[in-house]
């Protein structure tokens, strides 16, 4: 990563649109003051810089001295914020926390009547938008103007408000329950990746039930189902009980077509929601299904919705690219998803300052499967070294697979004097991750006793390593080894003296005639 994701003040700078920019200087001119000219002209030359570097930045300013820079880079981070603070943005937010502010300002005036008359406004907007923290907000504001003032507003007003006021309590909690067994679930799998063992599967599924309760019938608003179905998307993925895991991705965004506005509200939900069936579709490997889905959010992602927030921008990147590979995987189509790379490689570098390590990680790991598909044993072992060389403790299953795929490729080049040394390597490493399969192992005993054996003499071991894979095709915990590395398909490209991607073409194929609905599938690219 580069020095330009260290400093807040130039990420705030360089994620800003031409027109923010604009208003930023009319917002920072207005009064023409010494210190606002001096943060105009920080601006300036922390927009100019492609990379951020203190010494660069105070060599080519003279009049900014060393010990202004901090307080100077305080005062104009705020002024951005509030310049941007006065754009209008379209959000339910920004709208419901002004209408909030025009109810204090009554108050504050002593027109009680008329602050709860904005009240009343702003809780009917907050329930139809499903914002319960703002309508928790109103309430208890409600419930303040009527504790010290003798409004008169209605009969009853004290026990409305306290049941209102209980429900939206309740429908926090429930709420703030489920978010949270959510993210630990979603957070168990960014470390660990899938179960690996009997014994993690049930420790996964007991953490769950237990967090669940009985919770499943007291789910009625949109975002207690939200969270709920999340819970079971990411409960039934890491236990790779994919058919579940569609069910629920597709409840999720079901959601959403119910309720169409709230797309609008949250939208990041959405997209997540959008990426996890896609990838239900991929991991069942329903290529039909995955390029209608991928139909709909192409369509999606080109919306002003998207296109006018760079969040949104971004997320639909990350997702649309994962889709347009793992199509590419399903097809066999490795030579034509390689002419994606350039324009992903810059987005990615466009997008470095936002974009998190796990994600960049799976980039790699996909674009070296592309390679590797494709017969460029070389470019792939390029982009696993960027994995293995990374000091991260994200995704150790990722990490793992991809020392195996680089230990193939090398073996597929005939380095030989590196092999062993790299089958010790990866050996140590995968045993030390508690992550060696029965798969996994029978790859190396492969790799171990036949990187010496002739051409003619290696046939009979690669027949018996497929017989042995293959009975293991069907073993729920092997599953995410033949996921993340096709190895049934590369023994077979070996034993045909073919390109691996021939073998999946053909695959694909045979499912086509088996599955005609497969046969008709609109073009997707980038």
């Amino acid at each position: 990563m580069s020095n330009r994701s260290t400093d807040p003040l130039f990420q705030l700078i360089k994620s800003l649109e031409k027109s923010e920019k604009r208003n930023f200087k009319l917002y920072a001119t207005r009064n023409s003051s010494s210190d606002e000219l001096k943060s105009i002209q920080l601006f300036d030359a922390l927009d100019r810089m492609d990379e951020y570097d203190e010494a660069v930045l105070l060599k080519r300013n003279e009049s900014i001295k060393k010990q202004q820079l901090s307080n100077l880079k305080a005062h104009l981070y705020k002024q951005i914020l509030s310049s941007l603070r006065l754009i209008n943005y379209e959000s339910i937010d920004i709208a419901l926390h002004e209408q909030m502010d025009y109810a204090r300002i009554l108050y504050n005036k002593g027109l009680y009547h008329q602050s709860l008359k904005v009240l009343d406004r702003l809780k009917e907007q907050a329930k139809t938008h499903h914002q319960l923290t703002y309508l928790q907000q109103v309430l208890f504001f409600e419930k303040t103007i009527e504790a010290l003032y003798i409004t008169r507003s209605m009969q009853d007003r004290a026990d409305q408000l306290s049941l209102q006021s209980n429900e939206v309590s309740s429908s926090l909690s429930l709420v703030s329950e489920l978010s949270n067994l959510s993210l630990q679930l979603y957070s168990w799998y960014i470390k660990n990746g899938h179960s690996r063992t009997e014994e993690e599967t049930i420790a996964v599924q007991q953490f769950f039930t237990s967090g669940l309760g009985n919770k499943t019938a007291e789910c009625k608003s949109f975002y207690e189902r939200l969270y709920l179905y999340q819970s079971y998307c990411w409960s039934a993925f890491i236990r790779q009980d994919f058919l579940q895991y569609y069910r629920y991705t597709q409840k999720w965004v079901n959601l959403f077509d119910e309720e169409p506005f709230m797309t609008e509200i949250e939208t990041a939900h959405y997209i997540k929601g959008m990426h996890n069936l896609m990838g239900s579709h991929f991991d069942l490997g329903n290529h039909r299904k995955l390029v209608e889905t991928l139909a709909i959010f192409d369509q999606f992602c080109t919306s002003e919705l998207v296109q006018n927030n760079v969040n949104n921008r971004i997320q639909c990147f990350v997702y649309r690219t994962i889709s347009v590979f793992n199509k590419h995987f399903l097809e066999g189509s490795f030579t034509e998803g390689l002419a994606l790379i350039p324009g992903i490689e810059e987005k990615i570098k466009e997008y470095e300052i936002y974009l998190d390590r796990h994600r960049i990680l799976v980039f790699y790991y996909k674009i070296a499967c592309l390679y590797f598909g494709s017969g460029n044993y070389e470019k792939a072992i390029d982009y696993l070294n960027k994995i293995t060389n990374w000091k991260v403790d994200l995704r150790t299953d990722l990490q793992c697979y991809s020392r195996l795929l680089h230990l193939i490729a090398h073996y597929e080049l005939g380095n030989e004097e590196i092999l062993d040394h790299l089958i010790k390597s990866v050996y140590r490493f995968m045993a030390k991750m508690h992550n060696l399969s029965v798969v996994e192992e029978e790859i190396f005993k492969f790799i171990r006793t036949s990187f010496h054996v002739s051409v003619k003499g290696i046939k009979p071991e690669l027949e018996k390593l497929l017989v042995k894979l293959k009975s293991l095709q069907n073993n729920r915990f092997e599953t995410r080894a033949f996921m993340y590395l096709d190895i049934i398909s590369w023994l077979e490209s070996k034993l045909e003296n073919i390109p691996v991607q021939e073998v999946l073409q053909r695959k694909f194929a045979s499912k086509r005639k088996m599955h005609p609905s497969l046969t008709s599938s609109p073009d997707i690219s980038l």
